[in-house]
């Protein structure tokens, strides 16, 4: 006979079922109440959405609260760890925050909601199904270019359709972030798009969206940005916008960007682009310090395209794409 705490959290996931146990659903998404998204097995579009009034936040909130307390896990979002983790039954991975560190829109300005729930549907595969067998050559999966276009547009361009990570850098008021919010809408609107921020500031068009919040002078709990790289990887996002690069946050944006992920974007605060390779390097060694400084950079160089803005007083421009 099932025990109570099974019973009470297969009652309290009945409205998500239907959502994430069908054979063709790879994961769901829950970015805000009221919408979920179905990540599809073998989709043209991968991501679809849903309204489903019946997921209100205080659903959601409560739902996180009982995985916790059955997990053992701790969940506090206001003065403790506002992230919860657990394999829900059926060998679904579950994936959860709540709280002021996570907003969708206007709505959310007091602490939103967003969930994933994936795996539990396996799928009968083998080598073959991976492109691997004997005698033939591994295939080159989205490979970036080798070269880089001379033109300065094109080579933004290429960056931008081959999942470059971009440094876009300028000093104050250069206008980085007006920027970078006119390249996401150059992005696949389809894309799921995370955001992490010190304060919401980057507009992104894209739908299927999380933005992540840490303040840098607000934060009154234990979400730091150990934890949110964790969390930002379990989300299964297409695209990640860093906000601008500080001494808190370059060591855990420099190990986003070597998660594999296409399409990571962030600012920071250089008079040129080798000055920006250089404090990009220099923040994250401050927390990092076994870093060596010319390796990194060299690596950087090999890694990341720097579109530098500079500005001559009403005049802005872009003067350098490496």
């Amino acid at each position: 006979m099932k025990n109570m705490t099974n019973i009470v959290l297969e009652s309290l996931l009945k409205p998500l079922e239907e959502f994430y146990k069908p054979s063709f659903v790879e994961e769901i998404a829950i970015n805000h109440a009221g919408e979920v998204w179905m990540r599809l097995n073998n989709a043209r579009v991968p991501w679809v959405s849903y309204d489903a009034e019946i997921l209100s936040k205080q659903y959601l909130v409560d739902l996180i609260h009982t995985v916790a307390n059955i997990y053992e896990r701790p969940f506090d979002p206001i003065h403790g760890v506002p992230v919860v983790y657990a394999t829900l039954p059926g060998n679904h991975r579950f994936s959860a925050i709540a709280g002021p560190n996570v907003q969708y829109d206007e709505r959310d300005v007091t602490g939103g909601v967003a969930l994933n729930i994936r795996g539990g549907n396996a799928v009968e595969t083998d080598f073959e199904s991976y492109h691997l067998s004997r005698g033939k050559k591994l295939l080159k999966v989205k490979p970036r270019e080798s070269v880089r276009p001379d033109n300065p547009y094109d080579k933004l361009m290429s960056a931008i359709n081959d999942g470059s990570p971009i440094l876009i850098s300028g000093a104050t008021a250069t206008g980085k972030t007006t920027f970078l919010n006119h390249l996401l809408t150059l992005i696949d609107q389809n894309s799921r798009v995370i955001t992490v921020e010190d304060a919401r500031e980057i507009r992104v068009p894209q739908k299927n969206r999380v933005h992540f919040v840490l303040s840098r002078t607000e934060q009154t709990n234990d979400f730091n940005y150990a934890r949110l790289l964790d969390l930002v990887v379990r989300m299964t996002p297409d695209v990640i916008i860093g906000g601008e690069i500080s001494t808190d946050n370059a060591s855990v944006l420099w190990e986003m960007l070597g998660t594999g992920h296409d399409h990571f974007y962030t600012t920071i605060h250089a008079e040129s682009a080798e000055a920006a390779y250089a404090a990009f390097a220099d923040r994250i060694l401050h927390t990092q310090p076994a870093y060596n400084r010319n390796d990194l950079i060299a690596e950087m160089k090999r890694k990341i395209r720097v579109v530098q803005l500079s500005r001559d007083g009403g005049l802005r421009a872009v003067t350098e794409i490496v």
